[in-house]
């Protein structure tokens, strides 16, 4: 008899969700399959109808550019052969920069792509795994049609939240709420129903496409007292695209300015974004600010740093000039630019 549940696939890639304590030596290692998950999980299959795939088994500060491409060819593999939605079981520490990548990779998407980790391993009894899997896989299952993260929304086990995949970002080292909403709201709640906050990609039938065009000579800058010429002068020789991570309201020391000239000259382009992450962006209050976009610095408004430096990948492997980059770094193509920041949203 044909199943009427919904049908999900979780894909593993490694992780804390998938890895269990060596109690000799307190380490954390990789060792559980995604069908294991699933397996120790038996609830899952009153939700849908599982499926699973272990892609690889890294934690995630080994996660690569070339691997969010084939994490993405398999999500548009898995949805293109009538999964209904997909989960993917993914470290926590680079989980938000994944989620950013799948969300400009993942083209024509209208079906949810859902990320989950935990913060504590799977074996231990104060793990968030289960919790945070098993609302991952309802969320599969809603007519969201987008990417997003879900995780803990507190401390307790009562609730996760569900971040859109260009808005989230790892808040604590080890909380097992460290998962929020940067600038705005969460998209929803998972209690023992979703509960939708605000409006999002409504689910519908689309063939998915990839586009696996990525840029990989970019980087990622943060601006400090004292920060030397010679820093941004090796991006400006050796990179396509560089992403500051300014002071304030975008910002750099004074002594930058000449190196960010000719980076202009060499139609490399600077993208500029707040080190404050909360709030965004606006070079036209102060005089350095003016100077910058004077030398044709990019603002990226109230865009996360990291999303600012995975879109800048993408957008120097699809662009076609110099003044296309910096059009499509200012407009928001899959929720990253938002028009304000919501004062609701601050976590202060």
């Amino acid at each position: 008899m044909e199943s009427k549940l919904n049908k999900v696939t979780i894909i593993g890639t490694g992780g804390t969700i998938a890895s269990k304590i060596d109690y000799k030596t307190g380490a954390v290692h990789p060792a559980f399959s995604a069908e294991e998950l699933t397996n120790a999980l038996p609830e899952l299959k009153e939700l849908a109808e599982i499926k699973t795939r272990l892609l690889f088994n890294i934690l995630s500060e080994n996660m690569k550019p070339k691997l969010w491409i084939e994490i993405a060819k398999e999500c548009a593999k898995e949805l293109n052969s009538g999964a209904d939605g997909v989960v993917i079981a993914h470290g926590t520490d680079t989980l938000a920069y994944t989620s950013a990548a799948l969300s400009f990779l993942l083209k024509n998407l209208y079906k949810p792509v859902v990320l989950v980790g935990s913060q504590r391993s799977s074996d231990r009894p104060s793990s968030d795994a289960s919790l945070n899997l098993l609302s991952a896989v309802k969320v599969a299952t809603s007519d969201i049609g987008e990417v997003v993260v879900v995780m803990h929304a507190s401390t307790s086990d009562d609730f996760c939240a569900i971040h859109r995949g260009t808005k989230v970002r790892k808040m604590h080292s080890s909380r097992r709420d460290a998962f929020k909403s940067i600038n705005d709201i969460p998209l929803g709640e998972v209690r023992n129903e979703i509960k939708i906050l605000q409006e999002y990609r409504k689910r519908r039938e689309e063939k998915v496409v990839v586009n696996e065009k990525l840029e990989e000579r970019v980087a990622l800058v943060k601006i400090y007292p004292g920060i030397s010429e010679e820093v941004l002068e090796y991006f400006v020789k050796n990179y396509k695209g560089i992403v500051l991570e300014g002071t304030g309201l975008g910002h750099v020391p004074e002594n930058l300015i000449p190196v960010i000239e000719e980076a202009q000259k060499k139609k490399i382009p600077v993208a500029m974004t707040t080190q404050t992450l909360y709030g965004g962006v606006d070079m036209k209050v102060y005089s350095t600010g003016r100077e910058l976009l004077s030398r044709g610095v990019i603002s990226c408004a109230n865009m996360l740093p990291e999303v600012a430096y995975v879109k800048l990948m993408h957008v120097l492997g699809n662009a076609k000039s110099y003044e296309e980059v910096k059009k499509l770094m200012q407009s928001n193509i899959a929720g990253e630019i938002s028009e304000r920041s919501r004062v609701d949203a601050f976590e202060g």
